[in-house]
């Protein structure tokens, strides 16, 4: 058994990746899958949609490599987080269309929680931010607006779960309905401080406890699937941005990662304590590998890798997303522009839903380039604003920045990034750091892994970008980036 299988299930594509016991990529297979909007402000799934194509990129790899089934030690799972899919626990039919992260449709009911005076309670037993983001408020709509479904629900006929949970559904064939710490973290339901579904905010959301699924350690042998012709432990879950920060070996309080994606999401480890943040930062659970809980800080960019895909489709600037550096390298510096890319509103640490996007500070002598350079800089700029919070919620500074995402291979966007930040940013040889945290979970609740010191020797570093700029320029800069941000406040 010389390999490890890893479920990447992504908002946009679903990817299976097959890794040897040292962490490199042997075979990896993708395929996107079908976006439904139903009405503005609503981000839909196809729940079946999600399946075949994760069951499809899994034979795909296994074909492709030539591995077989019984050479795979263990399977992980990392996904989506906070999308929502209930199902019919006797048939397997979802009962609905999954109801995306993305997706605002219950902003109002939320807005009735906080006039009501529930925000604080929910932060303080959650960690999070009362908002659409989280799953409880789609569970309480699917619910709501599914003929007969809240009463089916009640009689305990129905199953609700993020994507890991239909996943290993899936996979199991009815058999497990499970999840993890750190994806049961996301839901606005689970109590992060006494690990467990919490009474009072399923009262609250009118969700009937039989519909929950049961929660474990990321790091554990749910059970196995036995579709691809030999039976392969099911033993890691971990909702991707978690498993992100366990596949960059960000295993002590102080190590940070971020992830540049469609946005950024930076996390900062902090042990076994759950720190709570003062500077619109989120707590959330870290992957667990025994009985001891792990925590982490996290801040979420909405608008991060996107504006690079809107300079191409929007603007028409670029054929290729990969274009944008040589055109962004075309001038020296972004010439006095500056570009708040808030087209979804803005996230951590400000927290402005209805914030649009701006470019400030325009001329005659304004070029293209100028703007693709601004863009990139954004990215940067609002990464920035994230660390400096968790510095100002975290008990010792932070020393450097592990990086991955499809914008870390972007060079100039992270010199600029360690510029602003004044610390290291460090780029590791493999950057699929999200399925490789999946691995390594499985690999650890296997024994293929004595312990979490063997993952954290495997990680090498590719690159590393050291500050070449001077702190009061860089501070003069982020000054000149929040005064932006307050114009579009």
């Amino acid at each position: 058994m010389s390999y490890l299988l890893a479920l990447d299930q992504g908002t946009s594509s679903s990817r299976s990746i097959i890794f040897d016991l040292a962490g490199n990529i042997v075979g990896s297979a993708q395929q996107e899958f079908r976006q439904i909007f139903p009405q503005p402000g609503w981000v839909e799934h196809d729940a079946m949609d999600i399946w075949q194509s994760q069951l499809a990129t899994t034979r795909a790899v296994l074909e492709k490599t030539g591995i077989a089934p019984a050479e795979i030690a263990a399977l992980g799972i990392t996904n989506q987080r906070e999308t929502t899919i209930v199902w019919n626990r006797k048939t397997g039919q979802p009962i609905n269309h999954a109801i995306v992260w993305q997706d605002r449709r219950t902003a109002d009911y939320c807005e009735q929680l906080r006039s009501h005076g529930h925000a604080t309670a929910i932060t303080q037993k959650t960690g999070l931010i009362l908002d659409p983001y989280f799953s409880a408020s789609k569970i309480k709509w699917i619910l709501d607006h599914v003929p007969d479904a809240r009463a089916q629900a009640e009689r305990g006929e129905l199953a609700f779960g993020t994507v890991d949970s239909w996943l290993a559904w899936q996979l199991s064939e009815g058999s497990l309905h499970v999840t993890d710490v750190s994806n049961a973290s996301r839901t606005m339901l689970w109590n992060i401080h006494q690990a467990c579904w919490d009474e009072e905010l399923l009262e609250l959301f009118q969700i009937p406890a039989a519909i929950l699924p049961s929660v474990h350690a990321s790091s554990h042998r749910y059970g196995a699937s036995k579709l691809f012709g030999a039976a392969i432990p099911i033993a890691g879950i971990a909702g991707d941005q978690q498993a992100a920060l366990f596949g960059q070996a960000c295993f002590k309080p102080g190590m940070a990662k971020n992830t540049y994606g469609t946005g950024c999401f930076m996390l900062l480890h902090t042990g076994n304590q759950c720190a709570s943040s003062a500077n619109g930062l989120i707590s959330t659970a870290a992957c667990q590998v025994d009985s001891q809980p792990q925590y982490a800080l996290e801040g979420s960019v909405f608008i991060g890798g996107a504006v690079v895909q809107w300079l191409r489709d929007g603007l028409k600037a670029i054929q290729n997303s990969t274009d944008v550096e040589q055109l962004a390298a075309s001038v020296p510096d972004s010439g006095g522009v500056v570009f708040v890319p808030s087209f979804t509103g803005l996230g951590a640490p400000y927290w402005v839903p209805s914030a649009k996007g701006a470019i400030l500070g325009l001329t005659r002598g304004t070029t293209v380039g100028h703007i693709a350079r601004a863009a990139l800089e954004s990215i940067a700029f609002q990464s920035t604003a994230l660390l400096q919070a968790m510095n100002r919620d975290a008990a010792t500074p932070i020393s450097e920045l592990r990086v991955d995402g499809g914008a870390s291979a972007n060079n100039l966007l992270l010199q600029f990034q360690a510029n602003l930040l004044g610390i290291p940013v460090i780029r590791p040889k493999v950057t699929e750091t999200t399925a490789l945290g999946a691995a390594y979970l499985a690999g650890l609740a296997v024994g293929v892994y004595k312990n979490i010191d063997e993952c954290a020797q495997q990680w090498q570093e590719e690159r590393r970008f050291l500050p070449t700029m001077s702190r009061d320029q860089a501070n003069a800069l982020m000054q000149e980036w929040e005064i932006a941000v307050g114009r579009v406040r």
